[in-house]
């Protein structure tokens, strides 16, 4: 269990939305439930926000600066400071690459959570785009130690949805029941044109509920077209059962903002809108995808409404393609799976290497970046590899790991040989879809703690070459001093050391 406190920079307005305070909520909760403290540091917010996050045990802090000023990062590193902040977490668009250098220079660990790659340079320990659109192409201006966690594999869901990860749900041969939402604040009154389509006379048989966002200004307005309607609508605002009310409808209309990742667990049918332009590209994969439908943006026509909605309640058919593809895409531990991950015990497991992987070390070996990394750059005989590895599971000199992920997928390896004095001199190397993503360091910490509980070796050495910038950061970052610059062979090398205390 931790102790340790999260800060979390993050703003709301009904300009904004909740959005980014919503997800990190989540993130928060998360936390929470791994033993720690969670904080939140805020220039803008609504009441409806603030109630939420005092009855979640979050305390919220005042920033009294523009948002993603120099003032602020100021004051957010004061306050960093004053809570002995582990990590701080910073989402939202006025957040820069100056801003993110600001809390690094202070010595802060940082988490950026990132839409579209909307800054010119990303020095951020670990950087969370959670969207299905994400790729580490957005992200080639960020530093060699930076870690990405891309798509919604890492989708932060509250902790109200974790009821519903085993859930199955019926898909009638009509939908009857449907649910609207737009968002937190809904600046674009998109609510009120769904209201304007639903007076068609194709919905007369339809029972609709209207969620409204606590920081929506309209709800009263909303109300009154409900009533003037004629129709079976009902609109209700902050609610807190929003996971029963996706159980309960048929099909959902919906801003394609944080909500998608809560329908997509839920194996909701939705019509989505892009109330944002960083929404876009998440509609539109999640359209390609089989996941949804992608109606318009905030200027579509009632009409569109109209006829997009009634293809989707009439076919049986289509709405059970868009719930099966949804229920696959988000499983509902993305928030988990972060906290692991700033936390150092992320899901992956270290074994012990067998005969069977030998043909998996043999191709992670001969691959070229691991050669030109090597200070033996040719390439390696099958032949040489076998009897090598033979002698390495037979000995006791050597410590030989393999480190798997979540699937049983093998994805790095790391080993120990013994001096005779009793040190050990440590190789690690990961596979060609694994590098840069930010995982090395984990393994080497997870490898040291597996070779310290299972030996009686004081020290542990690495070498690296000069050039090679990404691993000598993944060293330091693993609690390794380098020590200076010597020879391996006819390579110069930079020598690493940790010790057991």
């Amino acid at each position: 269990m931790i102790a340790a406190t999260l800060l979390i920079r993050a703003d709301a307005s009904i300009t904004i939305g909740t959005g980014h305070v919503m997800r990190c909520l989540a993130l928060a909760q998360a936390w929470q439930d791994a033993g720690g403290h969670a904080v939140f540091a805020m220039a803008e917010s609504t009441p409806a926000i603030q109630t939420r996050l005092a009855s979640e045990v979050c305390p919220a802090f005042s920033i009294s600066a523009r948002t993603g000023s120099t003032e602020d990062a100021e004051q957010t590193i004061d306050l960093a400071r004053e809570q002995r902040a582990e990590w701080l977490v910073v989402d939202g668009y006025q957040f820069n690459t100056d801003y993110q250098r600001a809390l690094k220079e202070a010595g802060l660990k940082l988490l950026f959570l990132d839409d579209y790659g909307h800054a010119r340079q990303y020095p951020a320990d670990v950087i969370l785009n959670q969207n299905v659109s994400a790729s580490d192409e957005l992200y080639q201006n960020r530093e060699p130690q930076t870690r990405l966690l891309l798509g919604p594999r890492y989708c932060l869901l509250r902790r109200e949805f974790a009821a519903w990860r085993e859930w199955s749900r019926e898909v009638p041969p009509i939908g009857r029941r449907l649910l609207v939402m737009m968002g937190g604040s809904d600046p674009e009154k998109l609510t009120a044109r769904v209201l304007e389509a639903l007076a068609s006379g194709e919905f007369a048989d339809l029972e609709t509920m209207v969620v409204v966002g606590g920081s929506n200004p309209h709800f009263a307005m909303l109300q009154g077209l409900a009533v003037q309607s004629g129709r079976r609508i009902t609109v209700r605002n902050d609610v807190s059962n929003v996971a029963e009310l996706m159980a309960a409808a048929d099909v959902a209309v919906s801003a394609a903002g944080t909500t998608c990742w809560e329908i997509c667990l839920l194996g909701l049918p939705a019509l989505l809108f892009d109330v944002a332009a960083n929404q876009t590209a998440v509609a539109r994969e999640l359209d390609r995808r089989g996941c949804a439908v992608h109606v318009g943006n905030q200027r579509v026509a009632a009409e569109s409404i109209v006829d997009q909605l009634a293809r989707v309640l009439r076919s049986c058919e289509l709405r059970r393609s868009l719930s099966i593809s949804c229920r696959q895409l988000v499983d509902g531990d993305g928030a988990g799976r972060v906290v692991s991950i700033l936390r150092g015990t992320e899901g992956f497991r270290l074994r012990r290497a067998r005969t069977d992987d030998s043909d998996l070390l043999w191709k992670w070996a001969n691959d070229p970046g691991v050669r030109a990394a090597s200070f033996s750059t040719a390439p390696i005989p099958w032949e040489t590899h076998v009897a090598w590895l033979t002698e390495k599971l037979a000995s006791d000199k050597s410590l030989l790991l393999i480190a798997e992920d979540e699937r049983a997928i093998p994805f790095a390896q790391i080993r120990f040989d013994f001096r005779q004095n009793g040190e050990a001199d440590l190789n690690i190397s990961l596979a060609k879809e694994k590098r840069g993503c930010g995982l090395a360091v984990p393994v080497i910490r997870a490898g040291v703690r597996e070779l310290l509980a299972s030996s009686e070796c004081g020290r542990v050495h690495a070498f690296v070459k000069p050039e090679n910038v990404a691993s000598a950061k993944a060293f330091e970052r693993a609690s390794f001093v380098r020590v200076g610059l010597e020879r391996v062979g006819e390579h110069p090398a930079l020598h690493f050391i940790c010790d057991r205390s």
